[in-house]
């Protein structure tokens, strides 16, 4: 909702303004006045103000005034052409356009319509924001997952303190593993398992992912497409920048290709996409009869009781029984563009739609795959399908492969 106010003594300006097609114009003769007229009686109302040219001193005073007092102004300063240093003064007071105080009643209410349409744009994507960050978990799915992770402690409570003490008597180390995790809403917690590796498995998380990680694999292989260089017609900087960093100089010229040009290194815009893609696709570390795995964790993991300690995660409120599976650091610094948001902005959870549907399939699903049935969960997610979920897990709960 746009209100408008008239701050002025031109009885011309306030004739015309009255004839606004479809407006109500609050006329008002000092600051104070006005400042009141432009109190919001709801969130979503902003104000458009005609301010009348007057004294400068004058005009400054009660300009800064309305923009200390007043939220969701737009003040148009009613003014012939100003000098430059008077547009600056008036511009760093706070007004934000100027207008002829003779401008006739149409051009008045093209004004009006320009502004209300990029103001109520700007709010809209403002209020999408705060929704979007303040995403929250449903109360109903809330409350199931407090009655669900406390009857389930208590059900397993032998089963966690065995656990506990054959991980403790087969090596040294904690028997919890804590791991950063990403979230809803990108939110970061300690996530919780029983500790299946050696104390110094991810020191050696980063030279294993290179040799074996089945992921980066299923992509390199599905991926037949030759690799080219694309090129663009250069400006003369950015034609110096690639001499200076040894780049050719006789490459063959495109018509249409942006290029990208940093401080070292001139790109094309579809090989960075491209990259960008394939940073994505691999950032799915899983590692296939992996050695860091303790005897005790190869047992643990099959079962999936390694995952029994999240059961304080969902006590917590940290992700929900069922939901995207939250990521490490490492992975989810990853998953930022525009296309993969959406997987983060649903609850994360125990398990989720992708275990049961494909339950990592030896790799054979793609992170592209997971990604999709992530953001599928988030905007389709409903008691019924959590209920389907909660059952199907129960019948695949016994892993098949070693991974």
């Amino acid at each position: 909702m746009i209100g408008v106010v008239y701050l002025g003594n031109n009885a011309q300006t306030e004739e015309r303004l009255k004839y606004l097609p479809g407006r109500q114009v609050r006329f008002t003769k000092n600051y104070m006045e006005a400042a009141n007229a432009c109190k919001m009686h709801s969130r979503n109302e902003h104000f458009i103000v005609f301010y009348e040219k007057n004294v400068r001193t004058e005009d400054v005073t009660a300009i800064t005034y309305l923009r200390k007092h007043c939220k969701g102004l737009y003040i148009i300063l009613l003014t012939d052409q100003l000098a430059g240093e008077e547009r600056e003064v008036y511009h760093n007071c706070g007004i934000n356009d100027t207008l002829d105080p003779k401008a006739s009643v149409t051009e008045l209410n093209k004004k009006l319509q320009f502004i209300s349409e990029r103001e109520s744009q700007l709010f809209d994507t403002q209020v999408s924001k705060k929704r979007i960050l303040r995403f929250q978990i449903p109360l109903w799915k809330r409350t199931f997952d407090v009655v669900c992770s406390l009857i389930a402690i208590l059900t397993l409570a032998p089963v966690l303190i065995i656990t506990a003490i054959a991980i403790k008597i087969e090596s040294k180390g904690p028997v919890l593993f804590k791991s950063k995790r990403v979230g809803t809403n990108y939110k970061i917690f300690d996530f919780l398992k029983f500790r299946s590796m050696y104390t110094d498995a991810e020191e050696r998380l980063k030279e294993l992912s290179k040799t074996n990680n089945q992921y980066a694999e299923h992509h390199e292989q599905g991926s037949n497409e030759p690799k080219t260089t694309v090129t663009a017609p250069l400006g003369d900087e950015a034609e110096r920048n690639m001499i200076d960093m040894g780049v050719e100089s006789d490459l063959m010229i495109g018509d249409d290709e942006v290029m990208l040009v940093g401080d070292d290194f001139v790109m094309a815009e579809s090989d960075f996409t491209k990259q960008k893609e394939e940073e994505i696709n691999n950032a799915f570390v899983k590692i296939e009869n992996d050695p860091r795995v303790t005897k005790v964790g190869r047992f643990i993991r099959k079962f999936s009781i390694d995952e029994l300690p999240q059961l304080f995660n969902i006590l917590k409120g940290d992700m929900s029984v069922v939901g995207n599976r939250p990521l490490p650091l490492y992975e989810a610094e990853k998953l930022t563009a525009d296309s993969s948001i959406d997987r983060f902005m649903a609850p994360a959870g125990l398990t989720g739609l992708w275990q049961v549907e494909e339950r990592g399939k030896g790799g054979e699903m793609s992170a592209e795959e997971r990604k999709q049935l992530d953001i599928t969960y988030g905007q389709t997610y409903s008691f019924k399908l959590d209920m389907k979920i909660i059952f199907r897990t129960l019948f695949a709960f016994v892993q098949k492969e070693n991974v």
